[in-house]
């Protein structure tokens, strides 16, 4: 607990404190936000704006994470960093150095587009890969209260809502049914289509002033939440548990939570530059990273399903570009929206700018607060 309290708190303070220092670096180096002519008008005022600001809260998530650790863990049990931890960072650093190419080529061009849509997608599936074959090693083992053994690993090959089984007690393992190999290779492409979603999904949501940072933070703190409550029923805790079926086989679920508290802090840091009138872009950069961070989250936690409400709102966001081009080419040139993804379409229509985020963070703070009430009834429905 005292690491994932003191990782938030220096991660909050790191952008909170040190953002201002960035921005100006940023000018400095010319890293300014490129804006589409073919975009709402009041958008043209940001141009120039300092971007690429995912550098910032993704080197204070590091930094508060190995902080908190370092400040109350023991030297004996590596103070307390697991290999889950490491893993939700790596994603998010991955995917982060992707957007960063993506950034730089547009500041450096002075265009809409850096690389090019197979690029980008070529290099997040990279990552994933990477991320898919660490996941699945580094098995830890322990003994239930009903004295059975058993084996986990970061990543499970197993797909589910809110743990290796679902609501009904069923089990869907890709490995069971495909047979070892072909059972992986189909993991690891359960892990792009997860990856790319996700972090496209943030990437999209990502066109106004504080939208994509303050869904994020309740998307993430939704895993707080959840990783803290992992903990407290896992089938690693030393404590009689009455009834084994309500137990988490998740590896590491207390450092699940502190990565997630220490990236929800740095966000939370963040959004106070990134807010109407925004200071800083997160850019790709920030988006890719944010969208890799919680991949990774519901991943590791086994609620991979789960992100469908967790973070409906980055779902909500690249439907609507889906809706908007296959209604258009169905009707040659008719539109649902007057411009997608549906943030803009409210633009258009005349909200303001702050109203547009207030309220879609309303709709994604309830989607991610009904997530995470999902999590908790399936808990309930076994106790019962």
């Amino acid at each position: 607990m005292q690491a994932l309290l003191t990782g938030a708190a220096v991660s909050l303070l790191f952008t909170l404190l040190l953002t201002p220092l960035f921005i100006r670096l940023f000018h400095r180096l010319q890293w300014g936000q490129f804006i589409r002519d073919d975009g709402p008008v009041s958008h043209h005022a940001k141009r120039g704006t300092a971007t690429m600001g995912g550098l910032v809260f993704i080197l204070a998530s590091i930094v508060g994470y190995f902080a908190g650790h370092l400040t109350s863990g023991r030297p004996d049990q590596a103070f307390g960093i697991t290999v889950s931890g490491l893993l939700v960072l790596l994603l998010m650093v991955g995917l982060g150095g992707v957007g960063f190419v993506d950034d730089f080529l547009k500041t450096r061009k002075q265009r809409s587009l850096g690389l090019g849509g197979w690029a980008k997608i070529f290099g997040q599936v990279l990552v994933a890969t990477l991320f898919a074959l660490l996941a699945l090693q580094f098995p830890r083992t322990g003994t239930r209260s009903d004295g059975a053994v058993f084996t986990v690993t970061p990543l499970s090959t197993r797909i589910s809502i809110v743990r290796d089984q679902w609501f009904d007690g069923s089990v869907l393992s890709l490995t069971a049914i495909f047979g070892a190999t072909l059972g992986v290779i189909l993991l690891v492409i359960w892990v792009w289509l997860i990856v790319t979603s996700t972090s496209n999904g943030v990437n999209v949501t990502d066109g106004l002033d504080g939208l994509a940072t303050g869904a994020s933070i309740f998307s993430i703190g939704g895993y707080v939440i959840i990783g803290f409550w992992q903990y407290n029923q896992s089938c690693f805790s030393k404590r009689v548990i009455d009834n084994v079926g309500l137990c988490y086989d998740v590896r590491d679920p207390l450092d699940l939570a502190v990565v997630a508290a220490c990236i929800t802090g740095a966000l939370v840091g963040f959004l106070w530059w990134n807010t109407s009138p925004a200071q800083i872009f997160m850019g790709d950069t920030g988006s890719l990273g944010l969208g890799g961070a919680i991949a990774a989250l519901a991943m590791l936690s086994r609620t991979e399903l789960l992100l469908l409400f967790i973070a409906g709102l980055f779902v909500i966001e690249p439907g609507s570009v889906i809706l908007q081009r296959a209604y258009f080419k169905a009707t040659r040139g008719r539109r649902i929206f007057l411009m997608s993804p549906v943030h803009h379409h409210f633009e258009l229509k005349g909200w303001a700018e702050v109203t547009v985020v207030v309220r879609f963070w309303i709709v994604g703070g309830l989607l991610a607060a009904f997530g995470v009430g999902l999590f908790y009834l399936e808990w309930l429905s076994r106790a019962v």
